[in-house]
């Protein structure tokens, strides 16, 4: 298959992915891919099905196509195409939660010295390498990222990065408990959807209205959490998003669980944690396993919450998610002050204290910890945080 037959092909896949018709675009691409004799042709088909795989959930062959990608970037010997490959070997990796990895492939694309081409995508590893640190709970260096990431969007004029950063911004100011800026960026994210997304994928629709969601059950607006949380789900299951879907059931679960309807939680996060574990996201089956917790709690069925809690940990542990482990040690101590178990209970206060030094969880000017509840936060130039107040 020369060049410009495989030019057709990928773009009569393309045409074929974006009237949803998913499992034949693969089928298009992948016989370019055992055909093409145009390393080029190659390389832009691998890309195709690395973001088809993306949106699918199917992470692991992401990776696969990922380090192919890279192996034809190298035949290819352009700088640009190998930082765009290690982008994606980076992104593969996030998906996977292996944010050691994705640190590291990030920071090799960052020292690649491509064209501006290789430039214009160094916003797209800043958001990564952001993602990443804030999977580990790092956030300050998360911060800088988003920031940086936010600066080339700007630059660069790229709305739809913009979009994907105010998204990683609500999840961030969501974990550290800034829950009106955990809501204006997400409501930023669909305000560029709106005005620019004309022509876009309807995933970064889903997205915003996904953020918005947890927000607005964050601030306790649930009918309004329900109603951006539907439009989200009826988007990820028209494309067939595994990994929105999941999302949008475990967020469904939580709604149901803030109006202290447990058994309308349960079936929710339990059809959360079959994507979750299909798919590989370990960190979003912490948030699953911290809800059942909560769930068994409200039941005061102890000692199945701490089952929940026990999973949650060897999961938050393997995956050095500080922010997930200190939410395990404030459940527990819950959980050991009712029961009277007072050495367990100072254990785990121990072990909560240890994590917010850890993460650097407080205030510069007053010293509490940041992210115990709700708190206005305002960072400076250098990323720090102190409460608004």
């Amino acid at each position: 298959m020369g060049q410009d037959q495989t030019k057709q092909q990928i773009e009569k896949g393309l045409h074929l992915y974006q009237s949803n018709q998913t499992e034949k675009a693969l089928r298009v691409w992948m016989r370019v891919l055992e055909k093409s004799a145009d390393p080029a042709g190659r390389f832009r088909v691998l890309g195709c099905l690395i973001t088809a795989h993306a949106e699918m959930g199917r992470y692991k062959d992401m990776l696969k196509f990922a380090v192919v990608q890279i192996d034809t970037a190298r035949e290819l010997e352009d700088p640009d195409y190998l930082t765009e490959s290690y982008l994606n070997l980076a992104r593969s990796n996030e998906k996977l939660c292996e944010f050691q990895k994705t640190i590291s492939y990030c920071k090799t694309c960052l020292n690649m010295q491509g064209t501006t081409v290789s430039l214009q995508l160094n916003g797209q590893v800043s958001l990564s390498m952001g993602n990443a640190f804030l999977g580990l709970s790092i956030f300050q260096k998360a911060l800088e990222c988003f920031e940086k990431a936010l600066r080339y969007a700007h630059n660069n004029d790229d709305k739809m990065l913009e979009c994907r950063v105010c998204c990683s911004l609500g999840n961030f100011y969501a974990q550290i408990k800034d829950y009106e800026k955990a809501l204006f960026f997400p409501c930023k994210a669909a305000e560029l959807v709106n005005d620019y997304g004309k022509g876009w994928s309807l995933k970064y629709r889903a997205m915003s209205q996904y953020h918005m969601a947890v927000a607005y059950r964050k601030l306790g607006r649930l009918a309004d959490a329900m109603d951006c949380c539907e439009e989200s789900m009826k988007i990820a299951l028209q494309h067939g998003d595994r990994p929105l879907q999941a999302l949008c059931l475990l967020c469904f679960a939580d709604i149901h669980r803030s109006r202290k309807d447990v058994q309308t939680a349960f079936p929710r996060y339990d059809s959360s944690m079959s994507i979750m574990t299909e798919i590989g996201n370990r960190l979003g089956l912490i948030q699953v396993l911290l809800g059942v917790t909560k769930c068994w709690m409200i039941q005061k069925e102890l000692d199945k919450a701490l089952e929940s809690i026990e999973k949650a940990q060897e999961l938050a542990e393997g995956l050095g998610n500080k922010l997930g482990l200190l939410k395990l040690h404030c459940l527990c101590e819950r959980i050991y002050r009712t029961k009277g178990q007072q050495q367990e209970l100072r254990d785990h206060v121990v072990k909560f204290h240890e994590c917010v030094e850890e993460m650097e969880l407080y205030c510069g000017m007053c010293g509490e910890s940041i992210g115990e509840k709700n708190n206005q936060l305002q960072a400076l130039p250098c990323s720090h945080f102190f409460h608004l107040k």
